[in-house]
């Protein structure tokens, strides 16, 4: 255990997160998410929940500034407009944690296709429906 380190965030996940750049994005993928076989190194956090885990790694994870877009979330295959309510509670943690950004929505297989891209995928115990998100990494500011 580390002061000042989220306790949730193991030591894979922490070195996961310490060795992405600028520009890199990690997704939080739910149970049903087929992590394993898109490509990215999957960092396992099972039996953690993605709103927990979403705001421990906001604690310490500051978002792209310089991007249209920092933050993404799977949208409803039949109902693309409705935002499920564990998608809500993704913008109001992003809100607090990192700042005006918007959690821009994503058609399913277009989701999977940037997720194939991402530096790492985090394969959550999450048992919502839709309950996956991509961060891209913003600059670490000097304080």
């Amino acid at each position: 255990m580390l002061r000042g380190i989220h306790p949730l965030l193991g030591p894979d996940l922490l070195h996961a997160l310490q060795t992405m750049g600028h520009g890199d994005e990690i997704v939080l993928a739910d149970a049903n998410f087929p992590a394993s076989t898109l490509g990215p190194k999957v960092v396992r956090a099972d039996g953690l929940g993605a709103e927990a885990l979403l705001e421990a790694i906001l604690t310490h994870f500051p978002l792209d500034t310089f991007a249209t877009a920092s933050a993404f979330r799977m949208a409803m295959v039949d109902t693309p407009d409705v935002v499920p309510p564990i998608c809500q509670s993704f913008q109001a943690i992003v809100t607090r944690l990192a700042g005006d950004f918007a959690v821009e929505p994503l058609e399913r297989f277009a989701f999977y296709e940037r997720s194939r891209g991402a530096a790492y995928i985090v394969a959550t115990g999450e048992r919502a429906v839709y309950a996956n998100i991509i961060l891209k990494k913003g600059v670490v500011q000097d304080a």
